[in-house]
């Protein structure tokens, strides 16, 4: 059983021209040996982009890509014939499989901001179509409607989504790996006994369930992994 809180100041950061990444794993220039992946999760990154900024047309294959849209709107386009606006309040997955090639930018209307999770494919998938597929939000993710499961991409792997009030006290579930990151607000009285802000994210392997209460509005992204 572990528990370890992993600040927003301490991750990498890249910059280009009109782009800020927040790095929370090893990530290209960027290296760690004790943050390479945690369970399947081998990236999590928090992107903000100018308007009409973004990553050129790049190939992926062996990876579940789990896109949540904060702000802002997210174009995609792939080879595989996929195209796309993403708007806040929802997910989408890229599951590359065998291999393809994508583009993500802002809109030309407005700066854009996401959280982009890439979890490793079970090999046995790894000559699978690729396939790309946009979710909404449950109307049920508001205040006081607790844990809400937005998608599952692969077996075992779950992100879910908590919008809390403040003062709003939400029960983490217990699992063999649960990763919670503060994308808005900041978190106060949780039985973890430190105070996390946006950026903040707490890892936990083999914990029980755990309580964490909301300071002021806040939104969780949760992902839990079996085995």
């Amino acid at each position: 059983m572990t528990t370890e809180i992993r600040r927003g100041s301490a991750r990498f950061v890249t910059r280009a021209p009109g782009m800020v990444t927040h790095h929370a794993f090893s990530f290209g220039a960027h290296y760690d040996p004790e943050r390479l992946r945690f369970g399947p999760m081998v990236c999590h990154d928090d992107h903000h982009l100018g308007s009409g900024k973004g990553f050129d047309t790049h190939r992926h294959s062996g990876l579940d890509i789990v896109t949540w849209v904060v702000s802002g709107r997210l174009s995609h386009r792939d080879s595989s014939g996929h195209e796309a606006v993403v708007s806040p309040g929802e997910v989408a997955v890229l599951a590359s499989g065998s291999g393809v090639e994508h583009a993500e930018h802002a809109t030309p209307d407005g700066r854009a901001r996401f959280v982009q999770v890439w979890l490793a494919a079970d090999p046995d998938r790894a000559d699978a179509e690729p396939t790309y597929a946009v979710t909404p939000a449950p109307a049920a993710a508001t205040p006081g409607g607790g844990l809400v499961e937005l998608v599952s991409p692969q077996p075992g792997a779950v992100l879910s989504l908590a919008r809390l009030d403040a003062l709003e006290t939400l029960t983490l579930p217990a699992a063999d790996r649960l990763h919670a990151y503060v994308v808005t607000g900041a978190l106060t009285r949780s039985s973890l006994a430190e105070p996390l802000t946006a950026g903040d994210a707490f890892l936990f392997t083999d914990e029980p369930a755990h309580q964490v209460t909301a300071a002021v509005p806040t939104e969780l992204l949760v992902w839990t992994f079996a085995g």
